[in-house]
């Protein structure tokens, strides 16, 4: 589910700022992330690259 916006740039910005204690409704309202399809992105992320890392081919 998504509307195509390029939002990849913009989740390590939201990832520091949620980090330190903002609120993540309001980092995603400063970055400009207003439809619930780019939000649900952002909110929804699990990291999981270190998990599947150790897999390699």
């Amino acid at each position: 589910m998504s509307c195509g916006r390029p939002v990849g740039g913009m989740f390590e910005k939201f990832r520091q700022r949620v980090a330190s204690g903002e609120p993540a409704g309001k980092v995603l309202d400063d970055l400009g992330m207003k439809s619930y399809c780019c939000r649900a992105l952002f909110m929804t992320h699990i990291d999981t690259l270190e998990k599947i890392a150790k897999f390699r081919i």
